[in-house]
């Protein structure tokens, strides 16, 4: 009997993709050539893998789910929201405590966000999960950086040609208050925002799967925030039928220990761990 195998593919995006020079295009308005704001180490590879194992396995594929990190310029967590105590610009790769802004040693560029800003850092802090992190302006909604890597948007495309289907797009990441790692929930959910809040549908939706198979980028960051959620909300407390495709997923430079510590943690809660190639015959003898 043909067994309902979702693939949850996790922010695919140009901006996340160490991509070869003959894959950059130029910006039309300067005629530079585009980059990667936030390229993590081995993602094109990655995203190649990704796109074969779609494109091979595509029949034994019952339905596609991709998350989208979407951002505005201004973002609490990119140097457009910050300044240093000189008034100089705040580099990306630089971590903010609430001490630090209390102290003075950084400070928002719009002084009345500095009451929220602090209770946002407060209410992270308390969490434990992560520190403010200021990224590069990275996925902005409509830029090249927020588009789907290539191939891996040319292998669902064939997908959804072959199957009638539809790849069901979440946008998360666009309210500038709170850091979204996760497409479960932002890691302080904003109040009047519903979209920050646990999506328990897309949760839901997901646990109607046999096998849900997790790829993307990265695994330090956002494929670990959502895998870790989804684990946590499975209506059906199963978190066996979590498969992570190792080889289709790498951490950002600097945080390969928190990619190490969150392959073992899930590996404990039962998630299982396989390579794409492991991953293809299940997908083949499903179709």
């Amino acid at each position: 009997m043909k067994q309902n195998i979702h693939l949850l593919v996790i922010d695919p995006q140009n901006d996340f993709c160490d991509l070869p020079a003959d894959w950059l295009g130029a910006d039309a308005s300067t005629g530079t050539q585009l980059q990667p704001a936030l390229p993590v180490a081995g993602a094109h590879a990655d995203m190649l893998r990704l796109a074969d194992l779609i494109r091979e396995g595509a029949g034994g594929i019952a339905g596609i789910t991709v998350t989208l990190d979407s951002h505005h310029r201004f973002d609490i967590a990119h140097p457009t929201f910050w300044q240093a105590r000189d008034g100089g610009a705040v580099a990306p790769f630089t971590a903010i405590t609430a001490a630090q802004v209390r102290g003075g040693d950084y400070l928002p560029r719009d002084a009345a966000a500095l009451p929220r800003a602090l209770a946002y850092l407060d209410e992270l802090e308390r969490r434990g999960r992560y520190t403010l992190m200021v990224w590069p302006v990275h996925c902005e909604i409509g830029s090249w950086g927020h588009n789907v890597h290539a191939a891996v948007k040319a292998a669902y495309n064939a997908w959804e040609d072959e199957q009638a289907g539809v790849v069901e797009k979440i946008a998360k990441g666009s309210n500038p208050w709170t850091e979204h790692y996760s497409a479960i929930q932002a890691e302080v959910p904003d109040a009047d925002d519903p979209g920050t809040s646990l999506n328990m549908r897309l949760v839901e939706s997901l646990d109607r799967a046999e096998l849900i198979v997790i790829a993307g980028e990265a695994s330090s960051h956002c494929v670990k925030a959502t895998t870790e959620h989804i684990a946590a909300n499975l209506p059906s407390g199963r978190p066996a039928k979590l498969v992570l495709v190792t080889d289709c997923m790498s951490p950002v430079t600097g945080f390969e220990a928190q990619h190490q510590a969150f392959l073992n943690d899930m590996a404990a809660r039962g998630v299982q761990l396989r390579s794409s190639a492991e991953v293809l015959p299940l997908l083949a003898a499903n179709a």
